[in-house]
């Protein structure tokens, strides 16, 4: 008999492993590599960034998108690089703050969550009020006149309850949906931008690489909101409790996410001004969308079928980042930081009910006030992602700071990871201050809403604080094994 036949028999006893993990309630590694994939690049919308950043990042850059995606790349890379030291050692569904509450404690982890809340919902409201507009915007190409601000609202609405209703049957249901839709346009839009090079003159494919650098604001605002592009690649990790094998699906998600939707990215900011030389265009107009790219390029069927592939992905993006940030409010939720609540699952599918009653609402709400007051989708797209772009921003930057901390701790520091979280720290630094700096001279309502945030996000540190001390000490809860994941767990 070999040792395994004889532990089967007669179990060792390990000691301190449970019968309940912190997380229990959520379904516990059941989604695969594809599945988790499917959520990262979900979140970061790549058809949809595709189609609008390069407009915003234009704005505030000029003519060079190619090195701002670029050097969003490389910062966000680095990133990627310093959340991988804790995928590959916790299970987090709270992901960003729970690793950063284990390098640097409860109070900076709060302000990452506080960072990622933002993040994570008003992406998830660019992404309703995108894909209403997208609809909109197929409506009128084939006749159908849906301009007004009311149908957009509509449209909020009704998407805000198809989210719901996706991540209410469960995260296979939502990431499979989410799949499937980011392939189709991915892959639509990959045939319309090598459409559109095929097309233009040699004198434009060469054009995006004859443009000088802007000034250093305009390089490091562009690179902010050529940030927000990538932003949700680490929402892998927020599955990090459902996900099988975690430890090795989640770090290897998020490699893979970032090099597939860094090159999509890249591609299409050089087609966009490759045409837009060609064809007369300029990005910054916010006229260069995918549909004027295919008129452009005598394939406008295609652009119009593509007008519905972008409504799917600004979906798929609302799905994949209200998904994420279900489970951050969940995990507050089971801490006791936020109230009890919002930290209930649902017995019979295993998804955080409580939170996605808050979040979706929350998520809906926003974008119809902005609408009702008088503001264009597109003028309130724009709002929206600026203020994300800030809660990415400083839960990144408190993640690279983290990290050499928390290997420190554990005795698994290295000079490598020191010098790579160090340099991305004080670049996302340096782009937060510019960015801020460039937000209060261009949209004064986002930095009003930062405003209301940075407010409301203190009244709640001081209140848990003082009412909800033991709470506060225990954040930073993570997925545990359980004796029903071991041989002799009591």
């Amino acid at each position: 008999m070999n040792a395994l036949d004889r532990a089967i028999i007669d179990p060792p006893q390990v000691p301190e492993v449970g019968e309940r993990s912190p997380m229990a309630g959520l379904e516990r590694r059941t989604v695969g590599f594809v599945d988790v994939f499917a959520q990262s690049v979900g979140a970061t919308a790549p058809v949809a960034a595709a189609a609008t950043m390069p407009a915003l990042i234009a704005v505030r850059s000029g003519h060079s998108l190619l090195v701002c995606v670029v050097l969003a790349w490389a910062l966000v890379a680095g990133v990627g690089h310093a959340v991988g030291q804790f995928t590959r050692r916790m299970a987090a569904p709270g992901s960003l703050y729970t690793f950063v509450t284990k390098g640097l404690g409860p109070s900076a982890g709060y302000v990452t969550a506080l960072g990622q809340v933002v993040g994570y919902a008003f992406v998830a409201m660019f992404g309703l009020v995108g894909a209403a507009l997208s609809v909109q915007t197929f409506l009128g190409s084939a006749g159908v006149a849906a301009s007004s601000p009311m149908v957009t609202a509509v449209g909020v609405v009704v998407l805000g309850l198809v989210c719901f209703v996706v991540l209410r049957r469960g995260i296979r249901i939502s990431v499979r949906v989410t799949l499937v839709v980011e392939t189709v346009s991915v892959a639509a839009l990959l045939v319309l931008l090598v459409t559109v090079l095929s097309r233009v003159g040699a004198d434009a494919l060469t054009a995006p690489f004859r443009t000088g650098l802007p000034g250093p604001g305009g390089l490091v605002a562009g690179t902010a909101v050529a940030i927000t592009a990538f932003v949700g690649f680490e929402t892998a990790a927020s599955l990090g409790c459902e996900a099988a094998r975690p430890f090795l699906t989640v770090p290897r998600t998020m490699r893979w996410t970032l090099i597939v939707v860094g090159l999509t990215y890249l591609l299409s900011a050089y087609a966009q001004e490759a045409a837009g030389v060609s064809f007369g265009l300029h990005v910054a107009d916010n006229d260069i969308a995918l549909n004027v790219l295919s008129d452009g390029a005598g394939v406008p069927l295609l652009g119009r079928m593509l007008d519905l592939g972008l409504a799917a992905s600004f979906l798929a993006c609302a799905i994949a980042s209200s998904t994420a940030l279900a489970r951050v409010v969940f995990s507050l939720g089971r801490e006791g930081v936020l109230p009890r609540a919002v930290g209930l699952t649902d017995p019979l599918r295993s998804t955080p009910l409580g939170a996605l009653a808050v979040v979706v609402p929350a998520t809906v709400a926003l974008p119809l006030v902005l609408l009702a007051v008088g503001f264009s989708p597109w003028r309130a797209m724009s709002v929206l992602i600026v203020v994300s772009a800030v809660g990415y921003i400083v839960a990144y930057g408190l993640v690279t700071i983290a990290a050499p901390v928390f290997l420190r701790r554990i005795g698994e520091l290295t000079r490598s990871v020191v010098w790579a979280c160090g340099v991305v720290a004080v670049a996302l630094a340096g782009v937060l201050m510019v960015y801020v700096a460039v937000v209060a001279g261009t949209e004064p309502l986002a930095l009003a809403l930062l405003g209301v945030v940075v407010v409301a996000g203190a009244l709640g540190y001081l209140h848990v604080r003082v009412r909800r001390r033991e709470e506060f000490a225990r954040m930073g809860l993570f997925d545990e094994p359980t004796t029903d994941d071991l041989l002799g767990g009591q």
